[in-house]
């Protein structure tokens, strides 16, 4: 070969084999960064996931990485040329990571073998087994503000495709989160008789409940009459605020203190039995959370008047002991806004070994908090009698007792599975299944 030659070579190939170096030197140190992101959840016990989230087949997964690119939590990362949930509290189930993998290598389940998930029956058009009874948003499993209400949005897009039925309403949509909103501006695109029906006296599902300037996540969504919302990171107060605005604009029928009692068939109709009245409708959406009724602690003293099951306004505790009990992001956040009033004291405690079901921001807030002495965390522990100015624990098999005043209780709720029954609604527990 002449010295033309190799120096045509060594132009073309040095080059290459720099960016080839380059590459492998960044790939290398992305994947010891993503080993190290799972061995500190592993050692922390933050290994459950809280929602729905991705399974990878290692068989079809080329190490793209254009899941982990796309993840808004950061929850997925490549070990040995493959992806993997690598922070696994953090995945809120986005689903962004299945939508973006090129060769379909990720599936989106519920629930894992060692924790499952009640889940309503529901096919890809958001109607259940019992033919007219649709759901959309939390109790279905999707909690995300954005997907909720896309739900609600796909969910009347196939209740317009019905057959009509002589009740005076083709839909009720029950709840007014963001699913039963936008359903309902989805009903108005389509020309459908409705109602919303709400229990509470204001709108805004879940998010309503949330203690005050609670920082809500959401990502930008197209909504009818209303156009595209471009929320990402935004306080429960203003997310409120645009809802009301989104309803009055619109001109949504909602109907407030109508807790939803029966729902029976009548024919290819249902009535649906509200504290309002009743309704009578050819199809039903519930766009309803999954709390239901709040999960209680079953113990002594918990009819006491000092006892809560959520948290809107944190100055209420100033100056008092409080103890939280729960181990989710409403327990966390609970017991950080009381410990930010003055004068007060927060006991906070959780049966689990760790706080594997909640966000990264939350856990960081509430590790600074600890070091800061200003909330005091007690883990492998139950509250198991409650009295006027104490309460006593068990913490890791030990007795306790702790002067206290306030106690609120974020410990979940209870699925209203009854009622789904009741309808003949199927409910599935998934095991990490779809």
């Amino acid at each position: 070969m002449t010295d033309i030659s190799w120096l045509a070579v060594a132009l073309y190939a040095l080059p290459l084999a720099a960016i080839f170096a380059i590459y492998a030197v960044r790939r290398h140190r992305r994947e010891r960064g993503s080993r190290d992101e799972l061995d500190a959840a592993l050692k922390s016990g933050l290994v459950e996931p809280p929602s729905l989230h991705p399974i990878v087949d290692t068989a079809r997964c080329i190490g793209s990485a254009t899941c982990v690119n796309v993840c808004p939590e950061q929850a997925l990362g490549i070990i040995g040329g493959k992806a993997q949930l690598t922070n696994p509290a953090a995945c809120i189930g986005h689903g962004a990571c299945a939508a973006a993998c090129p060769v379909d290598a990720i599936t989106l389940v519920f629930g894992t073998e060692r924790r499952g998930v009640d889940i309503p029956f529901v096919k890809p058009n958001f109607e259940t087994n019992v033919p007219g009874i649709f759901i959309a948003g939390e109790l279905g499993g999707m909690g995300l503000i954005r997907k909720a209400a896309e739900q609600g949005l796909q969910a009347m897009a196939t209740i317009v495709k019905r057959p009509r039925t002589e009740a005076p309403l083709d839909i009720v949509i029950v709840g007014a989160g963001p699913a039963g909103i936008a359903a309902g501006l989805g009903a108005l695109e389509h020309g459908l008789r409705y109602k919303i029906v709400e229990q509470e006296a204001d709108l805004g599902g879940a998010v309503f409940h949330y203690p005050r300037n609670k920082i809500a996540m959401t990502a930008p969504v197209d909504l009818p009459v209303v156009g595209r919302v471009q929320f990402e990171e935004v306080s429960k107060e203003t997310l409120l605020a645009f809802w009301q605005d989104v309803v009055a604009r619109a001109g949504l029928a909602i109907e407030f203190n109508a807790r939803m009692e029966k729902i029976t068939r009548v024919g290819d109709c249902y009535e649906l039995e509200t504290a309002q009245g009743t309704l009578t409708t050819g199809a039903v959406l519930l766009a309803i959370g999954r709390r239901g009724t709040p999960r209680k602690l079953d113990v002594p003293g918990e009819e006491l008047p000092k006892v809560v099951y959520r948290l809107i306004e944190p100055e209420q505790y100033q100056g008092r002991r409080v103890l939280v009990v729960g181990g989710g992001d409403s327990a966390i956040e609970a017991a950080l806004a009381c410990a930010e009033q003055p004068g007060t004291t927060v006991t906070l405690v959780y049966r689990g070994e760790a706080f594997g079901r909640v966000k990264a921001k939350n856990r960081e807030r509430l590790d600074a908090a600890r070091a800061a002495n200003r909330v005091d965390v007690r883990l492998l522990a139950e509250a198991r009698r409650i009295l006027a100015d104490r309460v006593e624990l068990t913490v890791d098999g030990e007795t306790a007792t702790i002067a206290n005043d306030s106690v609120i209780v974020q410990a979940g709720g209870v699925l209203p599975t009854a009622l789904l029954r009741e309808l003949g609604v199927t409910v599935e527990t998934k095991y990490g299944t779809e």
